[in-house]
């Protein structure tokens, strides 16, 4: 088959690679319907995330059509339309159990990216995403093995196109979680840093659970705009103005009652923070966490959304402290986030192109 390969930093190919086999009796064998390409990849892309190896497949964003499937799978058959989440998780263990799927102790065989983990297990393994999270070939393919089948995968019914359920394999419950443990509400007021994918889909979730103000900070007009359009937000260039001290003016002086990170560590930072990374003494910029803290209210709430690779980042904790921000973060729970975020999409409240 052909697909997607990472042969080092800035060098990406298409190659023929070996088609996938069932490795175990509750895989599936699915033929790639619909991918796309996430922010993480860039990451990868970029060499900014270690433990890719030369041939690996990328991709944890994809659905498609089950061709085979392992004797012991009951959740789904051959010939089903599944949407697959980017985690891989058991069903079963403490923290399955737990509803947390995204941090499954059981598979992933890697040591996880955790720093000075001592000796936790590592969390759920992921598709196309180092040997960090399994080293499990991605979907960026025309074909993808699927562990733990009877635990992922998602029947898609025929009426609704791949466009309007690829993004529950990521994107879209990751800005629901964002949205949710923002504390986002009726009525309330949230600020989202980042105006890519991750940050408009927080943006939908966010209209959708009753937000009436929503200020989107990012540099690029374009995508700014249609944000404003599509979702209704207060733009903000953070180029031309303190995106934070223009929102505590917008807001009584008080601030926003949740902000959302949903740009991660490549966010564009400070001259010293850059020239810290590019000597590798920092792992990435933390401006929009900070932005984060500056501008919400007292007592407000806060998500990071975005991938972190932070080594030695100033975070005003302080500052935190005194404001009693209650700022969450973390990979998204993925399976009972997708239960969340179903129904919304099958009536078209957060599908892609709905308006607000």
């Amino acid at each position: 088959m052909r697909a997607l390969t990472y042969q080092g930093s800035h060098d990406v190919r298409v190659e023929t690679v070996p088609d996938p086999v069932l490795q175990a009796p509750d895989d599936v064998i699915l033929k790639i319907t619909a991918t796309a390409i996430c922010g993480s990849d860039l990451h990868l892309y970029r060499g900014k995330v270690p433990a890719m190896k030369s041939g690996d497949i990328l991709g944890h964003e994809f659905m498609g059509i089950v061709v085979d499937a392992g004797r012991e799978v009951t959740r789904i058959k051959k010939g089903d339309r599944v949407v697959v989440p980017f985690t891989i998780s058991c069903g079963d263990c403490f923290f399955c159990n737990k509803q947390l799927f995204s941090a499954c102790e059981t598979t992933n065989p890697n040591r996880g990216a955790i720093v000075n983990k001592k000796d936790i297990r590592p969390g759920a393994a992921m598709f196309g995403y180092t040997h960090l999270y399994g080293g499990i070939p991605g979907g960026q393919a025309e074909y993808a093995r699927v562990p733990k089948a009877n635990v992922g995968p998602i029947k898609v019914p025929a009426v609704l196109s791949d466009e309007r359920v690829l993004f529950l394999s990521d994107i879209l419950p990751t800005g629901y979680q964002a949205a949710l443990n923002a504390g986002i509400g009726p009525g309330s007021s949230v600020v989202i840093f980042g105006a890519g994918p991750v940050g408009l889909m927080s943006a939908a979730c966010a209209r959708m659970l009753g937000a009436e103000r929503i200020f989107m900070v990012d540099h690029h007009d374009y995508r700014l705009a249609f944000a404003k359009e599509t979702y209704g937000v207060e733009p903000i260039n953070f180029d031309e103005v303190d995106p934070a001290e223009m929102i505590i003016q917008n807001t009584d002086f008080r601030g926003v009652d949740a902000a959302i990170d949903a740009i991660g560590f490549e966010a564009k930072g400070s001259a010293i923070e850059t020239a810290m990374t590019n000597l590798k003494l920092e792992g990435s910029s933390g401006k929009a966490l900070r932005q984060c803290i500056a501008a919400v209210r007292r007592g407000g709430g806060g998500q990071r959304a975005g991938s972190l690779c932070r080594l030695h980042t100033w975070i005003p904790l302080r500052r935190r402290f005194r404001k009693r921000v209650d700022l969450q973060d973390g990979a998204n729970a993925r399976t009972a986030l997708h239960a969340g975020t179903t129904g919304p999409y099958r009536i078209g409240k957060v599908a892609p192109g709905s308006h607000h």
